[in-house]
């Protein structure tokens, strides 16, 4: 070049909100789609095994017959003598759809988790591809998905947290879209001019996908009851984002701005939306004659001291919620634990995995020998887990020194379903509560991976290194999940695999 020459002019428009989503909207529905169809395959494949003598293991004796019996009553259960159950129905109706189907046995319990774990996948390729705006790295957190122990067995049983985790990630997914469109709005004020005729900006009109997220997060909600830090957690994040698009968008009073015209709307669309469609899960109960204290307001709240000014059925409905709040909070340790038990520090690194069925000898038969063992734990993906520090570690870093929102969001959603439980660590606690990190940790990795990677305009040498070393982490956690294959799924094994399997001693 000439030194007199003129520099190259960067013809791409100023973007004061970042990079767009990807253009390749074909092939990016192609390889969500194709990843999804690849996880179903892998969740479903032999979903009937293993059952205990034909019935239900583990947790599984609880829902699958709380299921069966919501099915036979029209939605409700009433079943107060077991005084058991301590979750909302919306599960168990799920969990009935699937028995409504193939009838009362392991496929007919497990065919709902099994659906809701493909969904998963589609939703974090989807995810995926936003947050990096890549269709190769939403690629790369399918697979990762599919290949993690805990959304696998997660998805194979007739348990609740495969739910919960599919509700509050498709509700970060739809905030993600509604972040994307408020600033997508902003620019269009901004090229108008008249993004600055307020201090506290324009007004960004309804957002049905923020309203769509306090739907999936009070149908979370309608899961377990620990859905309601994600409400927390995403609400705060929303709020957060609203004031960093109007300060990006060259508002003059950001926060206030945010305060005086966004939340009213986000307390309406993330705290009021989601407590309705909590209630709403309920409509079977409200509409039963037996259901468990339907009728408390009458019979056991004789004296008018409960929350006298509220409908009857709202009376004995928290009335009955009382009663299970109080069994949770009672919920501790005792002298002599549950063998499996575990305390939320562990979670990160999987380092007591849960055991879920086990049987050796003539009742595992399979291996070519008569000492065979057979048995399903509930293990995260070593290649996976145990990067789970160093992944957050980063995350923090890039999120505090970089500003990077997308490791703070992936941040906020790990947070929501790992430290809540650190509230009450005498609490009795086991892995599988872990099973909604477990989305938010393959964010973390595969953003991780994309920095590895480089960018799409890195030189050829360094792009060429980037992806060589991301391919080779994904075989890795290919081949760890194939290893561990055996007992994700309760096969047949010699007993040297079996503990071959056992990889430290806390997993015995």
């Amino acid at each position: 070049m000439r030194e007199d020459a003129t520099p190259p002019v960067d013809e791409r428009p100023w973007q004061p909100f970042g990079p767009p989503p990807p253009s390749d909207r074909l092939r990016g529905w192609t390889v969500a789609l194709t990843l999804a169809l690849i996880g179903g395959i892998v969740r479903f494949w032999n979903l009937g095994h293993p059952a205990d003598k034909g019935t239900p293991v583990f947790d599984e004796k609880h829902y699958a017959p709380q299921a069966w019996q919501l099915l036979r009553n029209g939605g409700y259960e009433d079943n107060p003598g077991y005084e058991l159950v301590v979750h909302p129905p919306l599960s168990k109706q799920l969990i009935g759809f699937g028995e409504w189907l193939f009838g009362y046995n392991g496929w007919g319990w497990r065919f709902t988790s099994a659906v809701f774990g493909t969904i998963c996948v589609l939703l974090i390729v989807r995810i995926a591809r936003r947050l990096t705006r890549s269709t190769l790295l939403g690629a790369v957190a399918g697979v990762l998905l599919i290949a993690d122990g805990v959304s696998h067995v997660s998805s194979r049983v007739a348990m609740l947290d495969i739910f919960l985790a599919v509700f509050v990630v498709g509700a970060f997914g739809c905030l993600l879209v509604d972040r994307d469109q408020v600033r997508a709005r902003l620019t269009v004020a901004m090229s108008e001019g008249w993004v600055g005729n307020s201090p506290f900006g324009p007004r960004l009109g309804f957002r049905w996908w923020r309203f769509g997220a306090g739907v999936l997060v009070g149908l979370g909600c309608g899961i377990k009851w620990s859905g309601v830090w994600f409400i927390v957690a995403f609400g705060l994040l929303n709020v957060f984002w609203d004031v960093t698009a109007r300060r990006a968008a060259g508002v003059r009073r950001p926060w206030v701005g945010t305060l005086a015209r966004d939340l009213a709307p986000a307390l309406w669309a993330l705290a009021v939306i989601p407590v309705v469609t909590y209630f709403g899960t309920w409509w079977a109960w409200f509409g039963s004659e037996t259901g468990i204290d339907r009728w408390a307001a009458s019979i056991k709240l004789t004296v008018d001291t409960f929350l006298p000014f509220l409908p009857d059925p709202i009376r004995g409905l928290l009335f009955y919620h009382d009663n299970v709040l109080g069994f949770h909070t009672s919920l501790h340790t005792p002298a002599t634990p549950h063998p499996w038990e575990s305390k939320p520090w562990t979670w990160p690194m999987g380092l007591r995995p849960m055991l879920y069925y086990y049987e050796s000898g003539a009742n595992a038969m399979g291996c070519g020998r008569e000492d065979c063992v057979s048995a399903v734990m509930l293990i995260g993906t070593p290649a996976m887990w145990w990067l789970a520090f160093p992944m957050l570690g980063w995350a923090v870093w890039r999120a505090l020194s970089r500003l990077d929102w997308r490791y703070s969001a992936v941040l906020v959603g790990y947070g929501a379903a790992w430290l809540p439980w650190f509230l009450d660590v005498d609490r009795q606690m086991y892995f599988f509560y872990a099973t909604a990190m477990a989305p938010f940790l393959v964010l973390g990795l595969t953003m991780a991976l994309g920095e590895i990677l480089g960018k799409a305009r890195a030189g050829f040498e360094r792009r060429r290194t980037g992806l060589l070393v991301v391919a080779l982490y994904i075989g890795l956690v290919v081949a760890n999940f194939a290893w561990l294959w055996p007992v994700l799924v309760g096969d047949s094994i010699t007993p040297w695999r079996w503990n071959a399997e056992l990889w430290l001693p806390s997993w015995r």
